[in-house]
């Protein structure tokens, strides 16, 4: 079974290492490798997850995001029986994977190209959890400091 270090990702965010260790913890307990998968981070609070997914069509590919967990999942249709295959090293059988998603974590778009199956993830903070600039005073005066539009009396 393959191990993916997840160390450089830890150093680089904030607020995503316990996305990355569910990650990590997932893939030791699923056991199944199929199908195989990267995790990219494409930006400042920007994430790719890129699956191979050969052989399968998007109606056949199911992404649905509830509750803090992505869960991709796909299902042949089955195919006629024209054609007789001597050898089937493609597989071709049901998936569902599930990754666990950080708070405010969410998918913005999916496309599959090339067999690759690429679901791209952005985090976005709401405005209240930001941080904000407060300026300070003199502590002998006595004026109203400034805090990030709004006044407030001291």
């Amino acid at each position: 079974m393959r191990h993916f270090d997840l160390t450089p990702l830890y150093r680089s965010t904030v607020g995503f290492d316990r996305l990355f260790s569910m990650l990590d913890a997932g893939t030791e307990q699923q056991g199944s490798a199929y199908p195989p998968y990267n995790i990219e981070r494409t930006g400042e609070s920007a994430y790719r997850i890129s699956m191979a997914v050969a052989g399968f069509k998007e109606d056949e590919l199911t992404i649905e995001a509830k509750e803090h967990v992505l869960t991709v999942s796909g299902e042949k249709k089955p195919e006629s029986d024209e054609k007789e295959v001597l050898y089937r090293g493609i597989a071709s059988r049901a998936f569902e994977r599930r990754f666990q998603i950080a708070e405010y974590v969410k998918v913005i778009g999916a496309s599959l190209e090339h067999g690759l199956l690429h679901i791209d993830l952005i985090r976005e903070i709401p405005e209240a959890m930001k941080p904000r600039k407060i300026n300070i005073t003199a502590g002998d005066k006595k004026e109203h400091k400034q805090i990030e539009g709004e006044t407030v009396a001291h």
